[in-house]
């Protein structure tokens, strides 16, 4: 039998052009600033160190990233609280729901019991159910562990404009990748991981992540933010009306001749941390202020959107073991010190948001494509309405 000797020269081509294009695309994203560092300065608090969730000590943020075939373009994002056995010892925490059309795994124990015992992994609509049976494998291989029942906590967005989420392609492999490459330092952000095939506002979106650290005589904690965007609305940023601006925002078909379909469904997954001693009563309210960071970019939880919020804090005097003959004592802050906290949440989620936009490439299979906002247009009009560089107006 004669081979065909067209097949290695085409192979080689495919596999250059292949190389080329995802060169490119790492290109791309190295290209596309943060929020931040195009002049997008949200709030008044200032961020940490990384102006991400790692910046709350201890917390590890890893993703699996899976482009196979022509129409898988999905993953998985694992967020690891606190370090040790998070059954033995887990830490105190809340779900928050802001409108329920999702998926959500393991809510239901946690508004019980006020705490969280396994990491909290994000992926595709459909993908949850195995994700969380990998995660409880994981779980069992850690050190301490006995034959106990356990809670996996796995959110979720949908992914199908581009992603075959209906092939169930996060499995074990990828599970386990996330989790075992968690690492502290920079998060990745934008088309990766759980926010590979992700959107916002009908343009690219995916993964984003900020802080902020509190001044010291408001008690001098972080709070730190990861985000999964996949909603609609009118994008605003800073006041600035972009969405509108741009002609894509959520009821445009019917208050303008368009061929496009409406933005207004899809959903987001907030997942809070902070290194403030607080019970699982303050960590859902600290929760609903995430709602309000938000609102601010111009979604209003349609009535097909998923929004939750996972909060949880990580300080070792509100961590308590999971079996004691004694009380525990705790040392919590009250009611009145919540307030830095609420604001510093509001404004980590807002630019949350803002980063993971900022940051997304375009990602196309053969079920659709999502482009990438123009960062040229975003700095037009951020510039026509004045919404840069505020930090140089405060004190004037």
């Amino acid at each position: 039998m004669r081979t065909n000797p067209l097949i290695p020269a085409v192979a080689i081509l495919i596999f250059l052009i292949l190389t080329s294009l995802s060169q490119l695309a790492l290109a791309q994203d190295d290209a596309r600033p943060r929020a931040r560092e195009a002049g997008v300065i949200v709030g008044v608090f200032q961020p940490g160190e990384l102006n991400a969730i790692t910046d709350v000590e201890g917390v590890r943020v890893g993703h699996t990233t899976l482009i196979e075939g022509d129409d898988i373009r999905t993953g998985v994002t694992a967020i690891i609280p606190a370090p040790g056995n998070l059954y033995t010892n887990p830490i105190p925490a809340w779900i928050h729901t802001g409108n329920g059309y999702g998926k959500m795994v393991g809510e239901t124990q946690v508004r019980e019991f006020g705490e969280i015992e396994t990491p909290i992994l994000l992926t595709c609509t459909l993908c949850v159910w195995s994700a969380a049976n990998a995660l409880k494998e994981w779980m069992y291989e850690q050190p301490g562990m006995g034959e106990h029942t356990l809670n996996p906590i796995v959110g979720e967005t949908n992914d199908s404009r581009v992603n075959n989420m209906w092939a169930d392609p996060i499995q074990k492999e990828q599970v386990y990748s996330a989790l075992d490459n968690a690492h502290s330092g920079p998060v990745a952000e934008g088309s990766v991981g759980a926010g590979t095939g992700t959107q916002a506002f009908g343009w690219k979106g995916g993964i984003g992540s900020s802080s902020r650290v509190l001044p010291d005589e408001l008690g001098g904690y972080t709070i730190g933010v990861l985000v999964q965007t996949n909603y609609g609305g009118a994008l605003s940023i800073n006041g600035a009306p972009v969405g509108r601006e741009l002609g894509n925002y959520t009821f445009r078909d019917f208050l303008e001749p368009v061929a496009d379909s409406d933005k207004e469904d899809g959903s987001i997954m907030m997942v809070v941390a902070t290194d403030a001693p607080l019970t699982a009563r303050n960590l859902d309210r600290v929760a609903r202020r995430a709602l309000m960071g938000l609102a601010r970019t111009g979604s209003f939880a349609s009535n097909g959107s998923g929004d939750y919020v996972i909060a949880f804090s990580t300080h070792p005097d509100v961590r308590k073991p999971r079996v004691s003959d004694t009380p525990v004592p705790l040392e919590v802050l009250v009611n009145e010190s919540m307030t830095p906290l609420f604001a510093a949440t509001a404004e980590a989620t807002e630019e949350a948001i803002y980063n993971a936009i900022f940051k997304a490439t375009t990602v196309s299979s053969s079920r659709g494509e999502l482009r990438a906002i123009s960062i040229a247009d975003l700095m037009r009009i951020l510039e026509k309405y004045q919404s840069l560089n505020w930090d140089q107006s405060i004190g004037r």
